[in-house]
């Protein structure tokens, strides 16, 4: 998973985002605790070479995708998406109402994609406590240098945010 994430990050450079490029992979011991926690989910190839991960977490009482990676030579091909679609799934089947993610505004594989995926920004008037803690820690790391944003997808069988 390191390496999908290093491979993953380099397409940051086309986009002038070095220091995202440059950033370290998680750790080990704490993919291990996702992978432990079944909240991990890797692809692979048809040579079963792993190419994409993503990780889940629960904040706030929504699934939450932690980190969605793909590396770039596989990219286009509907992987992330179908990681998105089983986080979903899985918050689904573990009663969340809902998934959230944060993520850079304006570059086009994260947010305009996330929003084709059916996750929707949220105003900074609905974001939850954990939502915030989040952001604190981002900008923390030094994220803050791009404009970033929370975002939202609703899961099936609900129709107003009210229900959350």
């Amino acid at each position: 998973m390191p390496e999908i994430e290093r491979q993953a990050g380099e397409v940051f450079r086309d986009v002038g985002m070095n220091a995202v490029a440059d950033d370290e992979p998680l750790g080990l011991e704490l993919l291990r605790g996702y992978v432990e926690r079944g909240q991990a989910w890797v692809l692979a190839d048809h040579a079963d070479v792993p190419v994409a991960y993503l990780l889940a977490d629960v904040v706030d009482g929504a699934g939450h995708v932690e980190q969605v990676s793909v590396i770039p030579g596989h990219a286009g091909q509907g992987l992330g998406r179908a990681l998105i679609d089983h986080a979903c799934e899985w918050a689904l089947g573990n009663g969340l109402k809902a998934v959230t993610l944060t993520t850079f505004a304006n570059v086009p594989w994260n947010a305009p994609y996330y929003e084709r995926c059916g996750f929707r920004r949220l105003p900074a008037d609905d974001l939850t406590p954990g939502l915030l803690r989040l952001r604190r820690e981002e900008a923390d790391h030094g994220l803050d240098a791009w404009p970033r944003v929370c975002m939202r997808r609703l899961l099936a069988g609900l129709n107003t945010p009210e229900q959350l």
